[in-house]
C-alpha cells in the first residue's frame, strides 16, 4: 500500500523496520496525503545518504514530526494520534514494525474514507492490526464503569487476553479502573490509557485475588465449623493449611482452639443472619462467599446477609498471631531467664538506690539538725557507759593488770606457735614461693635493665656486681690468650711452610727440566726440614734478654714499640697510606707478614674489627688514588669502573688472600667442599665442552673399537669438528650434564650466604659504595658485576678450579686430581664465571650459545645473591666495638711479631714519614722521634747473643732475625680530664667510679648518693670490695692489667671517689653529655648498657674459645699434611741422589765442591739490555712519557737474587738511577695463572708478563 502511495519500491520486509527508523518514508507518505504541509525540502536526508554513512542523527526525528503534523492536519481520530505519539516516543529507542503497522493501518482506513488513498489489502493471516482498536474499546468500557461491558471487551478474541472469567467482571472493573486511575495520577495525563500488558497484569492480579479470597473464605468456614462442632483435633491442621498465611506453633494447638472458641462464644447470633461471609481483598476489594452453597461474588447487594456469629478472617488472624507471639515471648523469657533476673535485679537496685538517694538527700537537707540530735544522744550514751566502766575498773585495778598480762602473753604465744607450726608444715611451699618471688623480681629487674629506655638507679645497682671480674673470667681470658698465641704461631709457621713447599715445587720442577742443580734442591730440603723441626722452638726466645730485659732503657724502648704498634693497629690511616708508598712486590710481602701479624690474623673480634677498618680505609684510598699525587706505587689506578676487574688491586688481593687463608679457609671448605666432593666422586661424570677434544676422543674410541686406523683427519678446527653429528651429540650431552652439576653448585652457593665470611661481605659493601661514590652514573648492574668479580671470581672460583690447592678437599702427600675431574670442575667454574659477569658465550665459545639463556637466568640469581651479600651491618654494630672499647676490656691486646718485621716496619715508617704523617704534631711523628734510629738485631737480642768471632755470624743473624717476641699493646697517652677529645674516656672513668660508689652506698638518685655522706658500714663495705679487687689484680698477668691511672682511681676512698665523680659530672655536663635536670640519667643508661655488654662479651668469649680450638685443630691437620709433603719430597730427593750415584759412581755430590761453585757462578750472572732491545723482544711494551726512539737511552740490568727464583732489576731512565726492584718468579707465574698479561715496573714501564717469564727461563734456567 505504501509503495502504491509513494510510487517507489520499498526495501525488503526484513530491512523495512530498519529503513523506517529514520522517518524518511513516513515523511514521503505525509507529503503524499498532505502536500501543502510537507514538501521535499522539509524532509531531512531524503536520499538517506547520511543515514547509510553514519546512522541515525537527531534531525531524523524531524521526519517523524512532519508525519505526525500531517495526520493531525487531516483530522485523524484521537486514538490513532495517541498511538502515533507512542511510536514517536519509542522510535529512537526500541521501534517495532508491529506498532508502526497498527498506525499505518488506521491511517490507510481513514485516508480511504476521505478518498485520498486506495484501500489497504486484506492482512488477515499476515499481520494482526486490530489489537489497538480492542485496547481502545477496553479503556472506553473501563471509563464507563460498566463491568459487563468491560468483561465483554476483555473477552474479544482480537484483544488476545488470557484467563478472563465472566464471573469476575465486577472485580476486573475495580482492579482495571483503579490501575488506570493510578497511571493517570503518576503520568499527570488524564487521557492515559492501559496498554495490553497492563490490562493482562490487571486480569492476572484480579484472578489471583479471587483465588486467595476463595481459599481464605474456605479456611474461615472450616475453622468456624470446627468450633461449632467443638472438634479441636482438626483446628491445628486447618490453621497450618495454605488457606491461612499464618505462623503456627503446634505446641499452641489447644490455646488456639480455646481462644477461638471463647471469641466465637462472645459473638451473638442475629436473627437476620445470612449464610454469607466477606473477605477484603488487597485491603480494598470486597469478596462475598456463601458458606452453604459455595457461591462467591464481588457485587455488593442488599440480598447478601452476613453470618455475624462466625469469626472473621481478621479476628482469627489476630487471635492466632497474639497466641503465637505470646508463646514465642514466653520461650524467649525462658531462654534468657538469667538475663531477665539480672535485669530485674538492676531495676530493683535502681529503685532502692533511688529511694536511698531521696532519703539521703532529705538527711543532707536536714544535716545540722540530724548532727545535733545524734551528737546529743551519742554523748549521753558514751558518758554513761564511760562512767560505769571507769568506776568498775577503779575498783579492780590490780586484778585487771594481772589478767591483761596473762591474756596478752597467752595470745601472743598461741599466735606465735600457730604461725611457727604453719611455717613448719608448709616449709617447702614457702621456699618455693620465696624463690618464685625473688626470681620474678629479679626477672622484672632484668627486663627493666635490658628493655627500659631509662632504667632506674636501684635496678642498675642490683646488677652492678656483674661488672666484677671473677676467677673464671681470668682463666677464660688466659685460655683465650694462650690459644690465640698458639693459633697465630701456627698460622705463621704454616704460611712459611707453605711458601717453602711452593718454592720446593718450583725447584723440583726446574730440576726436572735441568734448569738448576740437584745441590740447590738438597740445600732447600735441609732448610725445610730444619724449619719444620724448630718452627715452634724459635718462638719468643728473646723474652728473657735483649729488648725484654729488666733495664730501664730497654723497658722504655719496649714500651715505645708497644705504643707505636698500638697506634698503627687502631688508626688504619697510617698503614693504608704506607701500603701505597711502596712498590707492589714490597707492599705484598709487607701485607702478608707485618699487617696480618699486627692484627693477629683476626684471631678475635677486636682484631677482626680493626683489620676490617684497615681494609676499608685502604680500599677507599686505592679507589681514590688516581686523584692523589702522593702515591708512588698505586697498583691499579681506578680511572674507569672496569679497572677493578682488569687490574690487580692491592687491597682486593689482600682481602681475598686473607679470607682464603687460615681464618677463612674453614668457611670456604664448608661452602664448597660437599658439592665439589660430590662432583669428584661421580666417576661416570665426564664433561668436555671443547669440540676438538671431543672429536679426538671420538676418533680414538673408533680406532680402539675397530683396531684399524681411522680415515678421519686427526687435527681439525672447531668448525670442522662441529660438522660431525656424533661430536654435536656428545657436546650436547656434556652441556646437559654441565647444567645439572652447575645447578648443584649454585644451590650450594646461594643457600650458604650466611656461611660467607662477614669480612668478605663487608668489603663487598664498601667496594660497592666507594665505586658508586666515585662513579655516580654507574648502573646497579655494573656495580654488581664488580661485586661478583670479588665474591665469586676472586674468592670462590679458584677454589672450585683447584680444590686441592685451597684445602677444599683432603689430599694425601703426592696425591693428584685426575685430569677428567679437573676438567669437570673447570667447565663448571667457566659457566659460573660467565653467569656471574653476565658474559654470554660468543666468538670462540659460540658452540655453547645454547646455554646463553641459562646464563642470563643464572645471572639474575647471582645478582640477587650479590645484593643480599652486601646487606651487612657496620663492624661497630656487628662486633659491638668502637675506638674506646679497649678502656673496658679485661686484657691488653698482644701481638707476636718477629724482630725482622719490627725493624722493617720501623724503617718503612721513617722512609715514608712525610707522606704518612705530614702534620708535624701528628702522634706518629712523636712516637718515631722517641724511638730514634732503627736498631739492629743485636739491640733486640741483647749483648752476647751473637759471638763476634763466629764465622757463620751472618747466617746466625739471618736465623735470629726471625725470632718472635710478644708485645702488649698500650695507648701512650691516658685520657686526661678537661680535654675535649677525651670526653668519652672521661665518661668511661666516671662510670667505673659510679659503679664502685653505688655498690657500697644505696640511694634513690645519683645526686642524693653523692650529696649524702657515707656511713662507717658503707665505708667498710667499700674497703672490702677494694681489697677483693686488689687480690684479683695481684693474680692478674702483667699483659692483662689495666693502666696505672685506672688502678689508682679504683683504690680511692669512697668520699674521694664521690668528689671526683662530681667534678667529672660537671665537666661532662658542660660538654653536653649528661644533664643534672634528669638526675644524670644518661650516665646511668650507659652503665646499664655496659652491664648488658659485659654479659654479651662473656658469651662471645666462650664462643671464641670454641672457634680458636677449631682453628687450632684445623691448623694442626694442615701442619700434619705439610709434614707429609716434606717427607714425600725427602723421599723423592733421596731417590734422585740414589739414581745419580748409580749412574755415576765415580762422582759424588758435594755441596762445597765444584758443582756448587758452578751453581754460584751461574747465580752471579747479570744481564744488561737497553729498553730498545727489550722492546724488540716484546718484553717492554712502552714507557710513560718516552717515545720508542728514546728507548736506546734506557738501560735495564737483571741479576739473580740470593734465593732461587728472586731477581733484582735496576734501571736507568735517561741517566737517572732508579731504585732496585725485586721480582719473585713465583709472583710472575701467579700473574700468568690469573690472566694478568701486563704489569708496570718502576711505575712507568709496561712489561709483558709472559715474555718476561720466557726471557728469565731462557737466560737463567736454560741448558
Amino acid at each position: 500500500w505504501m509503495e502504491v502511495c509513494l510510487d517507489e519500491e520499498l526495501p525488503p520486509t526484513t530491512e523495512l523496520e530498519e529503513g523506517l527508523r529514520n522517518g524518511v518514508y513516513l515523511a514521503k507518505l505525509a507529503k503524499f496525503f498532505a502536500p501543502k504541509l510537507v514538501s521535499d525540502k522539509k524532509i531531512y536526508d531524503v536520499e538517506q545518504t547520511r543515514y547509510k554513512r553514519s546512522g541515525l542523527h537527531f534531525r531524523h526525528t524531524d521526519n517523524t514530526v512532519q508525519w505526525l503534523r500531517a495526520m493531525e492536519s487531516i483530522g485523524l481520530p484521537k486514538v490513532s494520534i495517541w498511538t502515533l505519539d507512542a511510536y514517536c516516543a519509542l522510535v529512537t529507542v526500541l521501534p517495532t514494525i508491529r506498532s508502526l503497522m497498527h498506525v499505518v493501518e488506521q491511517l490507510s482506513l481513514y485516508l480511504f474514507k476521505l478518498g485520498l488513498a486506495p484501500q489497504i489489502q486484506d492482512l488477515l493471516g499476515k499481520v494482526d492490526f486490530t489489537g489497538v482498536a480492542a485496547i481502545g474499546h477496553i479503556n472506553k468500557a473501563i471509563d464507563e464503569g460498566d463491568p459487563t461491558k468491560t468483561v465483554e471487551e476483555l473477552m474479544v478474541p482480537t484483544a488476545k487476553l488470557q484467563g478472563v472469567k465472566g464471573a469476575y467482571a465486577w472485580h476486573y472493573q475495580d482492579v482495571l479502573a483503579n490501575a488506570k486511575t493510578l497511571k493517570c495520577q503518576e503520568s499527570g495525563d488524564e487521557s492515559s490509557v492501559l496498554w495490553l500488558d497492563e490490562i493482562q497484569k490487571g486480569i492476572d492480579d484480579a484472578n489471583r485475588n479471587m483465588e486467595e479470597a476463595s481459599k481464605l473464605a474456605l479456611g474461615i468456614t472450616m475453622v468456624n465449623q470446627c468450633l461449632e462442632k467443638c472438634d479441636s483435633s482438626e483446628i491445628i491442621d486447618i490453621l497450618q493449611s495454605p488457606n491461612f498465611n499464618l505462623r503456627i506453633e503446634p505446641e499452641c494447638a489447644e490455646a488456639y482452639y480455646n481462644h477461638l472458641l471463647e471469641a466465637k462464644n462472645l459473638k451473638t447470633k442475629d436473627l437476620a443472619e445470612g449464610p454469607w461471609i466477606t473477605v477484603l481483598m488487597q485491603g480494598k476489594y470486597a469478596y462475598y462467599y456463601n458458606v452453604e452453597t459455595g457461591e462467591e461474588t464481588c457485587v455488593p447487594s442488599e440480598e447478601i446477609a452476613l453470618k455475624t456469629s462466625w469469626l472473621t478472617d481478621e479476628e482469627i488472624q489476630n487471635i492466632v498471631g497474639q497466641i503465637t507471639s505470646d508463646y514465642n515471648r514466653e520461650q524467649l523469657w525462658f531462654a534468657n531467664e538469667d538475663l531477665i533476673i539480672q535485669l530485674q535485679a538492676q531495676a530493683r537496685g535502681f529503685l532502692v538506690r533511688k529511694k536511698y538517694k531521696e532519703r539521703k538527700a532529705y538527711f543532707q537537707s536536714q544535716e545540722p539538725s540530724v548532727i545535733k540530735i545524734q551528737a546529743s544522744w551519742k554523748g549521753y550514751k558514751q558518758k554513761k557507759a564511760y562512767s560505769e566502766r571507769l568506776e568498775m575498773l577503779q575498783r579492780n585495778v590490780s586484778s585487771i593488770i594481772k589478767i591483761q598480762s596473762w591474756v596478752k602473753m597467752w595470745l601472743a604465744r598461741r599466735a606465735y606457735k600457730k604461725r611457727l607450726q604453719y611455717f613448719k608444715d608448709h616449709n617447702e611451699e614457702i621456699v618455693k614461693i620465696q624463690a618464685f618471688l625473688k626470681a620474678n623480681k629479679a626477672r622484672e629487674d632484668y627486663r627493666t635493665l635490658t628493655g627500659s629506655e631509662n632504667p632506674p638507679l636501684n635496678v642498675v645497682r642490683k646488677f652492678a656486681y656483674l661488672m666484677d671480674q671473677s676467677d673464671l673470667d681470668f682463666q677464660e681470658e688466659l685460655e683465650v690468650t694462650r690459644l690465640r698465641e698458639e693459633v697465630v704461631t701456627n698460622i705463621r709457621s704454616s704460611q712459611q711452610l707453605e711458601k717453602d713447599l711452593n718454592l720446593m715445587d718450583i725447584k723440583i720442577g726446574l730440576l726436572v727440566k735441568n734448569r738448576i742443580t740437584l745441590q740447590d734442591v738438597v740445600s732447600h730440603s735441609k732448610k725445610l726440614n730444619k724449619k719444620s723441626k724448630n718452627q715452634v722452638e724459635e718462638m719468643v726466645t728473646g723474652d728473657k734478654q735483649g729488648i725484654k730485659g729488666l733495664s730501664k732503657e730497654r723497658r722504655k724502648k719496649l714500651e715505645a714499640y708497644q705504643h707505636l704498634f698500638y697506634l698503627l693497629q687502631t688508626n688504619p690511616t697510617y698503614l693504608a697510606k704506607l701500603i701505597f708508598q711502596m712498590p707492589q712486590n714490597k707492599s705484598t710481602k709487607f701485607m702478608d707478614t707485618v699487617i696480618f701479624t699486627l692484627y693477629n690474623y683476626a684471631s678475635n673480634q677486636r682484631e677482626e674489627y680493626l683489620l676490617l677498618k684497615l681494609f676499608k680505609t685502604a680500599l677507599e684510598e686505592e679507589i681514590k688514588c688516581n686523584i692523589c699525587t702522593n702515591y708512588l706505587y698505586c697498583s691499579s689506578k681506578v680511572d674507569q669502573i672496569q679497572d677493578i676487574v682488569t687490574g690487580n688491586p692491592t687491597v682486593i688481593k689482600m682481602v681475598v688472600s686473607f679470607n682464603r687463608g687460615a681464618r677463612g679457609q674453614n668457611t670456604l671448605r664448608q661452602l664448597l667442599a660437599p658439592v665439589v666432593k660430590e662432583i669428584m666422586d661421580d666417576k661416570s661424570l665426564i664433561i668436555n665442552t671443547s669440540p676438538v677434544e671431543v672429536y679426538k676422543a671420538w676418533v680414538n674410541q673408533l680406532e680402539m673399537q675397530t683396531g684399524e686406523a681411522s680415515k678421519l683427519p686427526y687435527d681439525v678446527t672447531t668448525e670442522q669438528a662441529l660438522t660431525h653429528p656424533e661430536v654435536v651429540n656428545r657436546l650436547e650431552l656434556s652441556i646437559q650434564s654441565l647444567r645439572t652439576v652447575t645447578d648443584k653448585v649454585l644451590a650450594s652457593i646461594f643457600s650458604s650466604l650466611n656461611l660467607m665470611p662477614y669480612g668478605m661481605r663487608y668489603i663487598a659493601k664498601v667496594l660497592k659504595n666507594s665505586l658508586h661514590e666515585k662513579f655516580p652514573d654507574a648502573t646497579e648492574d655494573e656495580l654488581l658485576k664488580i661485586i661478583g668479580n670479588l665474591l665469586y671470581y676472586r674468592y670462590m672460583n679458584p677454589a672450585i678450579v683447584a680444590p686441592d690447592g685451597f684445602d677444599i678437599i683432603d689430599m694425601t702427600a703426592g696425591g693428584q686430581i685426575h685430569p677428567d675431574q679437573r676438567r669437570n670442575l673447570g667447565c663448571v667454574a667457566k659457566v659460573l664465571q660467565h653467569a656471574a659477569s653476565n658474559n654470554l658465550f660468543e666468538g670462540e665459545n659460540a658452540h655453547l650459545s645454547s646455554m646463553n639463556s641459562y646464563l642470563s637466568q643464572t645471572y639474575e640469581k647471582f645478582r640477587n645473591f650479590f645484593q643480599a651479600a652486601c646487606g651487612v651491618p657496620e663492624p661497630e654494630e656487628k662486633f659491638n666495638i668502637d675506638e674506646y672499647s679497649d678502656m673496658v676490656t679485661l686484657s691488653k691486646p698482644v701481638i707476636y711479631i718477629s724482630i725482622e718485621e719490627i725493624i722493617n716496619t720501623h724503617s718503612l715508617l721513617l722512609e715514608h714519614q712525610d707522606a704518612i704523617a705530614p702534620d708535624q704534631n701528628d702522634t706518629l711523628n712523636e712516637l718515631l722521634q722517641g724511638l730514634g734510629e732503627v736498631p739492629d738485631v743485636e739491640t733486640f737480642l741483647g749483648e752476647g747473643a751473637i759471638d763476634p768471632n763466629d764465622p757463620n755470624k751472618e747466617s746466625t743473624l739471618n736465623q735470629l732475625v726471625k725470632t718472635e717476641i710478644s708485645l702488649s699493646l698500650t695507648r701512650k697517652y691516658d685520657l686526661r680530664e678537661g680535654e675535649e677529645q677525651d670526653i668519652k674516656g672521661l665518661m668511661i672513668k666516671t662510670k667505673r667510679l659510679i659503679v664502685d660508689v653505688i655498690r657500697a652506698q644505696p640511694g634513690e638518685t645519683l645526686s642524693k648518693i653523692l650529696e649524702t655522706p657515707a656511713s662507717e658500714f658503707q665505708e667498710a663495705e667499700h674497703i672490702k670490695v677494694i681489697e677483693k679487687r686488689a687480690i684479683l689484680d695481684s693474680k692478674t698477668p702483667e699483659k692483662m692489667k689495666h693502666s696505672q691511672s685506672i688502678l689508682e682511681e679504683g683504690q680511692l676512698p669512697l668520699e674521694q671517689k664521690k668528689r671526683k665523680i662530681q667534678r667529672n659530672l660537671r665537666t661532662l655536663e658542660q660538654a653536653g653529655v649528661v644533664s643534672s635536670e634528669n638526675k644524670y640519667q644518661e650516665i646511668i643508661n650507659e652503665i646499664a648498657k655496659d652491664i648488658r655488654n659485659q654479659r654479651r662479651y662473656r658469651h662471645h668469649r666462650k664462643a671464641e674459645l670454641v672457634k680458636l680450638q677449631q682453628t687450632l685443630n684445623a691448623l694442626n691437620s694442615k701442619k700434619a699434611f705439610y709434614e707429609d709433603q716434606i717427607n714425600y719430597y725427602n723421599t723423592y730427593i733421596k731417590t734422585c741422589l740414589d739414581n745419580l750415584t748409580r749412574k755415576n759412581s765415580r762422582r759424588s755430590i758435594k755441596l762445597s765442591g765444584k758443582e756448587e761453585e758452578k751453581g754460584n757462578k751461574l747465580k752471579n750472572i747479570s744481564l744488561k739490555y737497553t729498553a730498545a732491545r727489550l722492546h724488540e723482544k716484546g718484553v717492554i711494551l712502552g714507557i710513560d712519557e718516552l717515545q720508542p726512539n728514546q728507548f736506546k737511552n734506557v738501560m735495564f740490568e737483571i741479576t739473580p737474587g740470593q734465593e732461587v727464583g728472586d731477581f733484582d732489576i735496576k734501571a736507568k731512565f735517561l741517566g737517572v738511577e732508579m731504585e732496585k726492584v725485586q721480582l719473585h718468579f713465583q709472583d710472575l707465574l701467579q700473574m700468568q695463572y690469573e690472566g694478568v698479561s701486563v704489569m708496570k715496573m718502576f711505575d712507568r714501564a709496561k712489561v709483558n708478563v709472559n715474555l718476561l717469564i720466557f726471557l728469565l727461563n731462557k737466560k737463567f734456567y736454560g741448558k
